[in-house]
């Protein structure tokens, strides 16, 4: 975590949305919520991102990356 900014390092290359793809499945497997739930809403073509997480708290979403404070 960077500030309120969390850094994810992804495998997938940058082509053919494969680098967008892989970061919502990461992030919907690590809060146990389905796919269709994660939304890039700014940022698709650039490496820093604002994601929508519907049906989540700010704090059970910093939780699940962070782990409880």
């Amino acid at each position: 975590m960077y500030g309120e900014h969390i850094r994810v390092r992804l495998a997938a290359p940058p082509v053919d949305n494969a680098a967008n793809e892989a970061l919502i499945a990461w992030v919907a497997q690590r809060l146990g919520i389905a796919k269709r739930r994660v939304r890039i809403v700014a940022g698709a073509r650039s490496r820093r991102k604002v994601l929508e997480i519907d049906g989540i708290t700010a704090e059970a979403a910093t939780a699940a990356f962070l782990g409880p404070s």
